[in-house]
């Protein structure tokens, strides 16, 4: 699975903007991080994004922001000394746990195809093959990632 483009980056934004006014507001964009798992009150939310919307650009550094491996943002944890390392370990399990829907330790293509579809991020006329996406990282062959498959991913797909 290669990183988001700008294009991708501009159908998730038209898609959160439920009211088409150009902004996507606190709501819209926690709307979007419970979908994938991350758990914020809008109150937590507030500093992290500095205003009550975004424009598209701002959107953008947004996700520049959260994406950056430099910039890692320790959702889990309130501690004020963690460990880098094993902190962005536990991040990439919780994310792993997003796409593994049956629990299993893999995630298939259905499975990804099934998260990608609740995000909005599917459909069946955008070309997407999600065999053809973990092909790409999938080390052993099997036809599905493992997490130290999807931790590679990441860590590629990030940096």
């Amino acid at each position: 699975m290669s990183p988001l483009n700008t294009n991708d980056l501009r159908q998730i934004f038209e898609k959160l903007d439920k009211n088409g006014d150009g902004l996507v507001s606190l709501e819209e964009l926690n709307w979007l991080l419970e979908k994938i798992g991350v758990k914020f009150s809008l109150e937590e939310l507030q500093p992290l994004v500095g205003k009550p919307s975004l424009d598209f650009n701002e959107f953008l550094f947004f996700y520049d922001s959260i994406s950056s491996e430099k910039n890692n943002i320790n959702i889990s944890s309130s501690t004020s000394e963690v460990d880098p390392v094993s902190d962005k370990e536990s991040d990439l399990v919780k994310a792993f746990e997003v796409f593994d829907l049956n629990g299993d330790g893999f995630i298939s293509s259905e499975e990804l195809q099934d998260v990608l579809s609740r995000l909005g991020l599917w459909d069946e006329s955008s070309g997407r093959d999600c065999r053809a996406m973990i092909h790409v990282y999938d080390t052993n062959l099997d036809g599905q990632l493992d997490f130290e498959e999807f931790k590679n991913m990441m860590f590629l797909t990030i940096s």
